[in-house]
């Protein structure tokens, strides 16, 4: 379904290339068909091209001439200047894909001036590893058929689950920022292994493999996260004394706060953007 099809990346920033580097390892797409442009770093675009073998161009007519996929992949609060810029070289018989946050596939749709099919997507770095977790939400001129196309694409680096999208920005909490958490936590770990007095190479290898451990643990026990932390937890043993200081720092509380707290700055994005365009510039 992708072979042979062009696929021009606006924005050449970490998602993009956690995608793009994605597909290539994961043979779904050929280099050349990916194409990669930003505003004025040509050193980035050379590092890709060099790293990946990607077309890369500074040019927006060169990348989106003849495209038939154009992923929208730089910061969303640069999204109206940069889609300004290339509205007049898009056209209906491409389907637009953005993996921005907190932008809406309506302020997309009126920024570009006509019917092309808008298609938000909210996946995450592990994509580079194939490991994604990605949610998409069709827009008001998307069909199933670019919906197939768009879900084809990103399960190639993942897996793939449609959400209606006033439950994206939620999702952009967990899907498309929880890796940040979970690196955030494993670095205080790291940090550990120094006063604990702990060679650093091999504590960081323990650390690892017992995290993907308990990943691997839950996805396959029928049991819940309250279930599976009881039965390491022994009354008076070292796993109670490391649980009972998280409880009493509240840690599942600020876990909470954090996630509500990128959630509701997803929000806050649209609603910055919430002037749409003068239909005068369709």
């Amino acid at each position: 379904m992708l072979q042979h099809k062009k696929i021009a990346f606006i924005g050449a920033g970490n998602m993009a290339e956690a995608i793009f580097s994605g597909l290539i390892h994961q043979e779904k797409v050929m280099a050349d068909q990916i194409h990669v442009t930003n505003r004025s770093n040509y050193d980035r675009l050379n590092h890709l091209r060099e790293t990946y073998g990607v077309e890369v161009s500074t040019s927006n007519e060169e990348v989106l001439k003849d495209a038939d996929i154009v992923i929208l992949a730089m910061k969303p609060i640069g999204v109206k200047d940069a889609v300004n810029e290339i509205r007049s070289l898009t056209s209906e018989n491409q389907l637009i894909l953005s993996v921005l946050a907190g932008i809406t596939t309506e302020y997309i749709s009126d920024l570009l001036g006509h019917n092309a099919p808008v298609v938000r997507v909210m996946p995450n770095t592990s994509a580079a590893v194939g490991s994604s977790a990605t949610v998409i939400a069709p827009g008001e001129y998307a069909s199933e058929d670019d919906l197939t196309v768009t879900e084809e694409l990103f399960k190639a680096v993942g897996m793939v689950k449609q959400v209606e999208e006033c439950d994206v920005d939620s999702f952009t909490a967990i899907a498309g920022s929880g890796p940040a958490y979970m690196y955030y936590l494993v670095e205080g770990m790291y940090e550990s292994l120094d006063e604990l007095n702990l060679d650093q190479e091999l504590g960081e290898k323990v650390i690892i493999q017992m995290m993907q451990g308990a990943i691997d643990l839950l996805k396959s026990s029928d049991l819940s996260p309250r279930e599976l932390y009881l039965n390491v937890k022994s009354p008076g043993g070292t796993t109670e004394a490391g649980l009972n200081v998280l409880e009493d720092n509240d840690y599942q509380d600020i876990i909470m706060k954090c996630i509500k707290g990128a959630a509701e700055r997803s929000r806050d994005i649209t609603k910055e953007l919430s002037t749409l365009p003068e239909k005068t510039l369709n």
